[in-house]
């Protein structure tokens, strides 16, 4: 099996007055040999909270100011500044491009040619899929990893089970101190802002009725009974679905659960509530001046990431063993990264989409976030759909454009890796990281302000967020043009990377380019705009969305501060088999060296 270890692009072009003139892709050479240099986002642009945040926001909102502005943005890309003084316009609004656009990532269906595969009926339910994935996984042991014990992990879907099953705890039991850690940790001193929102009677009216069908020795699943949270991007009864804001919710009401709510549901799993997001998924810090900043269990003056925070925190702090999240930008996995588990996003079209908020509708797709790579797959058959067929029309830069620090350990787990199962890794070249950045950047921003259009003529924009207000005006100044340019660099792009797979299983990054961030106090009240630790933590999750890619972040590891480190694995459509053999055998050697989080709920203690 070969594993492409890193990527490099080399972006030495002719720049005419326009823009750049990008070749036939068919004259690109991806090989270690290419000519194509990787060019750094060196974005240069001032943080901005508080009252500064506010003074740029009025600006950009000015009748009067907010167009000169915005066209100074645009021309200069002054809010993501590129090395050399490459300029928007000239890798996208101007570019010269022969390819025709793509503007859904479609792959056609392909049965892969993958090892140790099982096929399933895809007219299975949700409860015969999640037994399907149970039958699947490694027989349990006693958790002796590299000769030595783990000192902690996390508690499992199979560990819920097996405990409700022999009677030693019951889905009320645990319900009744989940209750009670949420309302701790939503309380002070520790304010951790998990949740949106949560009902304790409902949860353990759930918990009731899973005690009862345990008790009659009915099940309905092996996640009967076990505590799961959804990101409140997707629809889930009795909940309002606020995707962050104050305003949403009051304009498109929830009728009802989205598609993986329900199949949830279905197999039994008690839903708790309604977990904290960046606002309209417009951000990567996690912090939200509404709902609060969602701070990281490892260490809660850090942020959790965005945009899928309060799920990948939840995990992390041991209130459920999985979490639904949506990944438009990295949302999934790059808060897994930050909060040291793992975060799954599947191909794009693999997890039916109703019932969630059409923020960005070719981005944008359902993950899970979870304690163990065992328990996202779980989660994963269970809401999985059948897939439909579609018709569409040695270590190198980019894996080093991060600290030091997860440079090392990345490189090190990847190192044991190879050395253990004898994978191989092979350099090859992503031509135009920078420009794909861009494009994405211009797709869900475009996509996002078209979406919520109708809202937003009726908004009271005092209802927003600081940042999320200078985001909605970048996003709004986005012309047909610059969509339809990013849509052909797409096409480019599921071009160059379906050649790249045709030389490996996957491509292999670090999740993140830093490890969690403080949280400073101006923020809380206004968000804020950061926009190089944005970029930073939103390097290496690009491909994953834009080209509707599965990919999964495994914890491997700390920094000198204690803080996770998480490295990705990206994978050809429809490989995720492939993705989870290799997460699993990532996991397996890491374990061993998981720390418990600083604030973290052991829920199937009795008391």
């Amino acid at each position: 099996m070969a594993i492409i270890e890193a990527t490099k692009t080399k972006l030495a072009r002719k720049m005419k007055a326009k823009g750049v003139v990008y070749k036939p892709v068919e004259n690109v050479n991806l090989g270690p040999d290419s000519d194509e240099s990787y060019v750094q986002a060196n974005v240069k642009a001032p943080r901005m909270a508080g009252f500064l945040a506010k003074i740029f926001a009025w600006f950009l909102e000015s009748r009067i100011f907010g167009t000169l502005l915005l066209y100074i943005l645009k021309r200069n890309n002054l809010i993501h500044k590129t090395h050399d003084c490459l300029q928007l316009s000239q890798l996208v609004t101007n570019a010269e491009l022969e390819e025709p656009p793509v503007y859904v990532p479609l792959h056609p269906f392909e049965e892969l040619n993958e090892q140790e595969v099982k096929r399933i009926n895809s007219d299975l339910s949700p409860s015969e899929q999640v037994q399907q994935a149970i039958d699947c996984l490694p027989l349990p042991s006693e958790k002796i990893v590299n000769g030595s014990k783990p000192s902690f992990r996390y508690w499992t879907i199979m560990d819920y089970s097996k405990a409700y099953s022999s009677g030693k705890i019951t889905p009320y039991m645990v319900a009744e101190q989940l209750v009670a850690a949420i309302r701790e940790s939503s309380s002070p001193p520790l304010d951790m802002a998990f949740f949106i929102n949560y009902d304790a009677e409902d949860i353990l009216w759930q918990a009731k009725e899973s005690t009862l069908r345990y008790e009659r020795g009915e099940p309905i699943s092996t996640l009967d009974g076990v505590p799961i949270a959804i990101k409140d991007e997707i629809d889930c009864s009795p909940y309002p679905t606020t995707g962050g804001t104050k305003w949403l919710h009051k304009f498109r009401r929830c009728k009802g659960d989205a598609c993986c709510t329900m199949r949830l549901r279905l197999c039994g799993a008690v839903i708790i509530g309604k977990t904290n997001m960046h606002e309209l998924g417009a951000g990567t810090s996690g912090i939200n001046p509404h709902y609060g900043a969602t701070r990281n269990p490892h260490d809660p003056g850090r942020i959790s990431g965005g945009s899928s925070s309060g799920s990948a925190a939840v995990v992390a702090a041991g209130l459920c063993p999985a979490a639904l999240g949506v990944d438009g930008g990295g949302s999934v996995r790059m808060p897994a990264a930050l909060c040291g588990v793992v975060g799954f996003k599947p191909t794009f079209g693999r997890v039916p989409h109703s019932g969630v908020l059409p923020l960005n509708w070719t981005v944008g797709m359902v993950g899970v976030l979870a304690g163990t790579i065992e328990d996202a797959f779980i989660v994963y058959a269970a809401i999985s759909g059948p897939v439909r067929s579609h018709d569409t029309s040695a270590i190198a830069p980019w894996f080093n454009d991060c600290s030091d620090e997860i440079r090392t350990c990345c490189s090190q787990a990847l190192h044991q890796l190879s050395e253990k199962y004898g994978w191989k890794t092979v350099d090859v070249t992503i031509p135009d990281i920078e420009s794909m950045r861009l494009a994405h950047y211009i797709t869900i921003g475009s996509e996002c302000t078209t979406a919520l259009s109708s809202y937003l003529e009726n908004l009271d924009i005092a209802e927003s967020g600081w940042d999320v207000r200078v985001g909605l005006c970048v996003y709004g100044a986005f012309s047909g043009e610059e969509y339809i340019k990013a849509q052909k660099l797409r096409s480019r792009q599921m071009q160059f990377h379906t050649n790249i797979f045709k030389k490996a299983d996957v491509i292999v990054t670090p999740t993140v380019g830093v490890t969690a961030y403080p949280i400073l106090n101006d923020a809380l009240q206004t968000g804020e705009l950061d926009y190089i630790n944005g970029a930073a933590l939103v390097r290496y999750q690009i491909a994953g969305n834009f080209l509707g890619l599965p990919a999964v972040s495994v914890p491997v590891g700390y920094d000198k501060k204690g803080l996770p480190i998480g490295l990705q694995f990206i994978g050809k459509p429809w490989s995720e088999p492939t993705l989870i053999h290799i997460a699993y055998a990532m996991q397996t050697l890491c374990i061993s060296e998981y720390k418990k989080p600083h604030v973290f709920y052991d829920l199937l203690k009795k008391d």
